[in-house]
């Protein structure tokens, strides 16, 4: 997910600036400490991750020694947090060093049509980067949040729930859909094993439905009823398994009309697990601000710039819509009412997007100062 740039710049007397090219045969390691015209660089291939790990830190080891450098040289690695997560920035922080993970987008490059790319290039690009940020250059690259283990680990409760839940409406849909293809339109519970006797569906001719028919039909019932039963489980674990603090942010959130307790999980897991300085940062990290284009005479609306976690952005639209309907008298809701009074459908569907940041900003303002959105009714 991306989130806002770090604030914190350092600039030590001696330093030495590291950056990872990940790939899974090897890394790419570079390594400069501002002085040099260019960086040295090295691979690290070692099977096994901590392996990898502690070949880096060698070569960071050999490199100080090499160099000239002192015990109390600051030691800065950069990284890109792509499929690898960030697991990386706590094996490697356990060695004193400054690890900074980052959003591979935020890496300025070169506009030609035609470009080299190698990972050569990429570590000596990264480094390079690295060094302008710890100049102060925050434009260089932008450094991502580190959430804790428990708060990484919470996220995937409620991922896991969502993939359940996909998993189910799959399996009802395609038991519906395959019953469609014989002609039977009969209304039943997917889950009741009655429906799978001899007789009791029928097709578009009143005969007995096929044997091979009623097999994958039974195949895919169990795997419905494994899936529910998932879910339960699933849902048990979520309510056992979150600290006190967490379930305190959830019911903050459920005291709304419109927000359920499925919801507030999601955000307080999702998003508000971070701190944020302000609503900028809040619609900023979720993807839902706009991006102009404006250069000479070309003015162009790109629309929303998309950027962060795509689950809570798809979370937010939902909810707006919700919001519409449970909260008629909000000052949200109105100002939605107002603005789409003669447009149509598509004008709606582009305002909803604003309602989505707006609440977002709303939720955190209730989080963080306890004020409830104006206009807005409370469960009782």
């Amino acid at each position: 997910m991306r989130s806002a740039q770090d604030q914190h710049t350092t600039q030590p007397t001696e330093m030495l600036a590291v950056a990872l090219e990940l790939a899974k045969k090897s890394w790419k390691v570079a390594m400069s400490d501002g002085r040099r015209d260019r960086p040295s660089l090295y691979s690290v291939d070692d099977v096994t991750p901590l392996g990898r790990i502690q070949a880096v830190v060698n070569k960071i080891k050999l490199q100080l020694q090499h160099w000239g450098l002192t015990k109390v040289c600051r030691v800065s690695v950069v990284f890109e947090a792509g499929q690898d997560g960030v697991w990386i920035a706590r094996a490697l922080s356990k060695y004193g060093y400054q690890v900074l993970p980052i959003d591979p987008a935020s890496i300025p490059v070169p506009r030609q049509a035609r470009r080299a790319k190698t990972d050569r290039l990429d570590a000596v690009k990264l480094v390079n980067s690295l060094l302008g940020w710890l100049r102060g250059e925050k434009d260089r690259m932008h450094v991502l949040h580190l959430p804790t283990q428990g708060e990484e680990g919470s996220r995937h409760l409620v991922r896991a729930r969502g993939d359940i839940q996909k998993d189910i409406i799959r399996h009802r849909d395609r038991i519906t859909k395959l019953l469609r293809t014989v002609g039977c339109w009969t209304e039943f519970d997917p889950l009741s094993a009655d429906w799978l006797q001899p007789g009791a569906l029928c097709d578009y001719a009143g005969q007995p439905l096929n044997s091979n028919l009623l097999a994958r039909l039974s195949k895919n019932r169990e795997l419905l009823c494994l899936a529910v039963q998932q879910m339960k489980q699933i849902e048990k674990q979520i309510r056992d398994a979150l600290p006190e603090a967490q379930k305190e942010r959830i019911r903050h959130l459920q005291q709304l009309k419109g927000i359920g307790e499925v919801g507030a999980t999601r955000l307080t897991l999702e998003l508000f697990w971070r701190h944020f300085n302000n609503r900028q940062e809040v619609g900023a990290c979720v993807g839902l601000v706009p991006q102009p284009y404006d250069s000479g005479q070309s003015r162009v609306d790109q629309g929303i710039s998309k950027q962060g976690n795509r689950r809570v952005r798809a979370l937010l639209v939902e909810m707006a819509w919700d919001w519409l309907r449970y909260q008629p008298n909000s000052d949200l809701t109105r100002w939605f009412m107002q603005r789409t009074q003669a447009g149509g459908k598509r004008g709606r569907r582009l305002i909803i997007v604003a309602v989505a940041r707006k609440l977002a900003i709303a939720l955190w303002r209730l989080l963080e100062f306890g004020e409830i959105p104006a206009g807005a009714m409370c469960k009782h």
